[in-house]
């Protein structure tokens, strides 16, 4: 099947916009937590944060075009602080209802029944039945002229996690923490690792990192 430009803006809208998020493949699955200067918390589902540097450590966000009321943006441009928190298969139905358009005096954490966390010093609430949490301060925010979304650049102040997720080496195990993907506006997906390759150089032969010591062969041969 071809679909080309003409055939995308001929689709109606709702097939259209389901089609082009799907697209992208697997994405994170997070709950935002802001708090307004006045004390409204706010919890929002999004799927759009990414990896943006590790020094210093950033974390990229693109939140959509500011036409309409967005609390989540306001009160972390107002605040300068807010949090990220996996989505494991447990909380899930309670973070996809949080995507819905609640009025602006409700909480969306009181609404889905999941609860606020906060650290001291720390303005932004942190979801406690999450086992991921990240806290960032406001680094930079731009609005990107193509199209009127909103990038948001999060500096990394604290991270939040069990232990069991934190291998020796500093590589988080999101599959052991049962964090959750999302692809297009409404399907999960739970991970499953096939492999953890080793850092490819030329004329050597990657290994799979996630084996046993004794059973790690060149990528593409069986163990003994």
């Amino acid at each position: 099947m071809h679909l080309s430009a003409d055939t995308l803006n001929d689709m109606p809208h709702r097939q259209r916009v389901a089609l082009i998020n799907s697209l992208s493949g697997y994405k994170s699955a997070n709950l935002l937590g802001t708090r307004s200067a006045d004390g409204q918390e706010n919890l929002a589902m999004v799927s759009s944060c990414f990896h943006l540097g590790a020094d210093p450590a950033l974390m990229g966000m693109i939140m959509r075009p500011h036409s309409v009321d967005r609390h989540s943006l306001e009160y972390l441009q107002d605040t300068g602080v807010y949090t990220l928190n996996h989505v494991h298969a447990d909380i899930l139905h309670a973070a996809h209802q949080s995507a819905a358009r609640y009025p602006r005096q409700v909480s969306e954490f009181a609404a889905t029944g999941l609860t606020p966390q906060y650290l001291p010093g720390f303005a932004a609430p942190f979801v406690a039945e999450s086992r991921i949490q990240l806290g960032l301060n406001v680094a930079e925010i731009q609005t990107l002229a193509i199209n009127d979304t909103v990038l948001v650049i999060g500096r990394l102040a604290h991270i939040q996690l069990p232990g069991y997720a934190l291998g020796a080496d500093g590589y988080v195990d999101i599959e052991k923490a049962g964090t959750v993907a999302v692809s297009g506006l409404d399907s999960y997906h739970q991970g499953r690792r096939l492999a953890r390759l080793s850092y490819p150089k030329p004329d050597q032969p990657l290994t799979d990192m996630a084996a046993p010591a004794d059973d790690r062969k060149p990528n593409g041969q069986d163990a003994d």
